[in-house]
């Protein structure tokens, strides 16, 4: 599937974690997750679903992990050195990062285009705010250190940024951290309000209109051992593949269709 059919629900989605049940029932979920870089299957099945009504966005993930795994418990800790789950909402001269783990530890940036007239604006005015230069997953490479590897070039990764309203639970299939049992895995909702996506928007409509269309990254990192050591980098599974192990490409992200 080239997009993500987001249908609208009269029923608001509880937020714990749980995703068997109405309406993510009705919701039309993903194939199963794929390598981001060459497309060949995810090695444990991922899938994720989206729902939206007048007040806010819905995103759930289904992780299989047989042995569930999350340590890191401080809110912006550095969730993706770990096992998590990713979601990126394109909003062309920004976009939004979000990651959460199975202790449902959330990581939250957003980004803006150098080139983009954001910057300008005193509320995204990099001196003030704890923000700092990025070009990209492989930015601290010495060829690719100024220029990025984008061709957009460099933005500003804004640190402090929270999404306002954001809820987000996590419900787990097995036992947490404890490796004598095999775990059915984990899942996670999201409720993201419309409200805190004005500059996402980029001038749509807010909410959206059946029939427009967005991008979003819907992905999953897995740490992994192999005779004791890492596996680097770590498997990066998603919806829809870039061609290379880079998530920071918006044009790239899965096509998010919202129907009525």
């Amino acid at each position: 599937m080239e997009f993500c059919q987001c249908r609208r629900t009269s029923l608001a989605p509880t937020i714990n974690g749980l995703v068997d049940c109405e309406p993510w029932n009705l919701a039309e979920w993903s194939p199963r997750f794929v390598d981001m870089a060459t497309g060949a299957p995810g090695w444990w099945d991922t899938r994720a679903a989206a729902l939206w009504d007048n007040e806010a966005l819905y995103v759930a993930f289904r992780v299989e992990e047989p042995f569930v795994r999350a340590d890191l418990t401080e809110r912006d800790s550095l969730i993706f050195q770990e096992n998590d789950v990713e979601l990126f909402i394109d909003g062309g001269d920004c976009y939004y990062e979000l990651e959460v783990n199975a202790r449902n530890t959330l990581y939250e940036v957003f980004f803006v285009w150098k080139d983009s007239p954001l910057p300008e604006r005193p509320e995204y005015d990099p001196r003030r705010r704890n923000a700092l230069t990025f070009a990209g997953d492989y930015d601290r490479r010495p060829e690719s250190f100024w220029r990025g590897t984008h061709p957009r070039g460099p933005r500003w990764a804004y640190l402090d940024w929270d999404f306002p309203g954001l809820r987000s639970a996590v419900h787990i299939d097995g036992t947490l951290n404890d490796d004598t049992d095999i775990d059915r895995g984990w899942s996670v909702t999201l409720a993201l309000p419309w409200a805190g996506m004005k500059e996402l928007a980029n001038g749509r409509a807010l909410p959206p209109e059946p029939g427009d269309e967005w991008r979003m990254f819907f992905g999953r990192f897995q740490k992994l051992e192999s005779a004791g050591k890492e596996v680097q980098p770590h498997p990066a599974w998603c919806w829809t593949p870039h061609g290379v192990y880079d998530t920071h490409m918006p044009e790239r992200f899965t096509r998010v269709r919202f129907v009525g």
